[in-house]
């Protein structure tokens, strides 16, 4: 066994869960376990570029892999629709009663997709701002910036009248001051 193979195999098997876990958050479990498996593929074939703590590297990597599967998911409903065949809705997850739930979801719902993912990539993934600023490819002072900025929505969010009453949404809101 190689050298490279080795270590591939040390960075596969202290990172797949992670990566897995990421995309999982983002996506339909048949969908994370394809972009999670392409994922190491870029790695392997870019082993030479990845750091010495690929994490955040990992991360986005499957970042852009979960895009370019939705553009290309979008691309097939558009194909479908132009057949007629329609595109397939999910079904509505009929457990989620718990109001607190439904409140911190309607006020992350508010929010833009990018103040959406940079949020979940501290609350959910458990990155550092470091990390989470390298996955979206940007330097840390922009990230403090957009970091401000995504909390003062959700917070705005979350005093709307439109959306139910508080409880579990201050876990959030202290696990992102925290950071």
């Amino acid at each position: 066994m190689s050298e490279d193979q080795t270590r591939f195999e040390a960075m596969f098997g202290e990172h797949f869960d992670t990566v897995l876990r990421f995309v999982a958050a983002r996506a339909e479990a048949e969908v994370a376990k394809d972009v999670t498996a392409e994922t190491f593929l870029a790695a392997w074939r870019a082993f030479d570029r990845v750091p010495p703590q690929p994490r955040a590297w990992l991360l986005a990597v499957a970042r852009r892999k979960l895009v370019d599967h939705y553009r290309g998911a979008g691309r097939r409903d558009v194909l479908a629709n132009r057949l007629g065949a329609g595109a397939v809705t999910a079904a509505a997850d009929h457990a989620d009663g718990v109001a607190e739930r439904d409140r911190v979801r309607a006020a992350f719902a508010a929010l833009r997709p990018a103040d959406q993912e940079l949020l979940r990539l501290l609350a959910w993934d458990g990155l550092t701002r470091a990390e989470a600023a390298q996955v979206l490819g940007c330097n840390s002072a922009s990230f403090a910036v957009r970091l401000h900025r995504a909390r003062r929505r959700l917070r705005a969010a979350l005093d709307d009248p439109d959306v139910p009453p508080p409880g579990a949404a201050t876990a959030l809101l202290d696990t992102l001051e925290a950071q």
